[in-house]
């Protein structure tokens, strides 16, 4: 179930080689551009809008990077890419606008983002997205279902499972005891066969992303690196690693 070799041989630039400092704005396609002229790997994130189009951005709502508020599931793909951006000129894009622009020099690492609701329509719009795309493309996700749907909807893509030691911080509150429990020491893998695994940097060395890799060969990707003891730690533990921050020397 390992991934393929291409996934590791590069650092993959978290939400791109993004820096507020500059005006490069994450997910955005300076932020894209950025990545492949250095040629790292891509992190982003895609969401789901009102009309069932994949968007590249990580908040289910607006308004940290943006003008506007709202759910982004409450717009549709023209009206989000006509949202203002703070810091940038540059406009939201869809997963084919994405696909476009990358064209297959480096590759990408998308992470379904999910609302843990059983909806499958953004992995169902993935799919057909990355049918005709002859890049490098794989798809992750911290819910178990959409990386069932991953396994399911593009079996020929490799797939992988975002995780973490525990979930009772506030970012997952949202979530009931179960959804939360439903996560923990990747327990739902034999289910949805994994090809790596993303796991967060601090919270390594531990068992379940231990056993993936060295059990049933899955890559192991340590998220986010921001700092030399995190990129110590990934070295130790991890294939390769998500970073951002900073730029890794070759």
């Amino acid at each position: 179930m390992r991934a393929p070799d291409w996934l590791t041989a590069r650092p993959v630039a978290h939400r791109g080689l993004h820096d507020i400092s500059r005006g490069i704005v994450e997910n955005m396609p300076g932020a894209v551009q950025a990545a492949i002229a250095g040629n790292f790997s891509i992190e982003v994130d895609i969401q789901l809008s009102a009309d069932g189009e994949a968007m590249v951005h990580h908040d289910h709502a607006l308004g940290r990077l943006t003008e506007a508020s709202g759910p982004v599931v409450a717009k549709t793909a023209a009206e989000l890419k006509a949202i203002t951006f703070r810091d940038t000129a540059e406009r939201m894009m869809s997963l084919g606008d994405l696909c476009a622009m990358v064209a297959g020099r480096v590759p990408l690492v998308i992470e379904v983002k999910s609302h843990f609701d059983g909806d499958r329509k953004l992995v169902k719009r993935m799919a057909e997205v990355l049918a005709s795309y002859q890049g490098q493309a794989v798809g992750m996700s911290f819910d178990p279902d959409q990386v069932l749907a991953l396994r399911e909807l593009l079996p020929n893509r490799p797939r992988g499972i975002v995780a973490q030691r525990s979930y009772e911080d506030e970012y997952w509150a949202y979530l009931t005891q179960a959804q939360r429990d439903s996560m923990l020491y990747l327990r739902h893998g034999f289910q949805t066969q994994p090809h790596f695994v993303a796991f967060k940097v601090d919270h390594l060395p531990a068992p379940a992303p231990w056993i993936a890799r060295n059990v049933f060969g899955c890559a192991l990707l340590g998220w986010t690196v921001r700092t030399p003891e995190q990129r110590t730690r990934v070295g130790q533990y991890a294939d390769q690693m998500i970073f951002e921050g900073f730029v890794p020397q070759a």
